[in-house]
């Protein structure tokens, strides 16, 4: 994996933790919204922190749709989980939350399990358009050449095939 790879998992997981942590810090500034009264949610996103929170979550699903690009799903989502590891930091040291003793155990199970990850490939398998959700049907609706019937079977099914 080359150099520019790492940075892209790394900006995944960097994006993710600190747009969530401004977020999350923005919205104890601004307190309870409710998504039926829009102008408190119009208020909580003019929240400077809450702003770059969005800005940031933003880069953080233009850095995971690259990674995605190039690695398999079940490889880019434990790479990147290492920022459980930065959230729960930043959360305790920075925004002082609590972080209770169970809690840290589940993040260095769920760090631990990023050691299996890492040691294998990043895409198993070359054949990512064999997905029907990939292919041009699948994404268009619109019928591939394959299924374009032929001179011949449509002459067949018209009635005007040679005797």
């Amino acid at each position: 994996m080359t150099f520019r790879k790492y940075l892209v998992l790394a900006g995944v997981t960097v994006f993710a933790a600190a747009g969530d942590s401004m977020l999350s810090h923005g919205m104890k500034q601004t307190g309870e919204i409710s998504i039926h009264h829009l102008q408190g949610v119009l208020l909580a996103i003019l929240n400077p922190w809450v702003a770059c929170g969005i800005l940031l979550l933003l880069a953080f699903f233009a850095a995971y749709m690259n990674a995605l690009s190039w690695a398999d799903l079940t490889y880019v989502l434990p790479a990147t989980s290492l920022g459980y590891v930065l959230l729960a930091l930043v959360a305790k040291f920075l925004l002082h939350e609590q972080v209770s003793p169970l809690r840290w155990l589940g993040i260095a199970l769920i760090s631990g399990g990023v050691g299996f990850v890492a040691g294998g490939p990043a895409l198993t398998s070359d054949k990512h358009s064999t997905s029907p959700l990939l292919s041009k049907s699948g994404r268009s609706g619109a019928p591939t050449d394959e299924a374009a019937p032929t001179n011949e079977s449509a002459a067949a099914v018209s009635g005007g095939g040679e005797k």
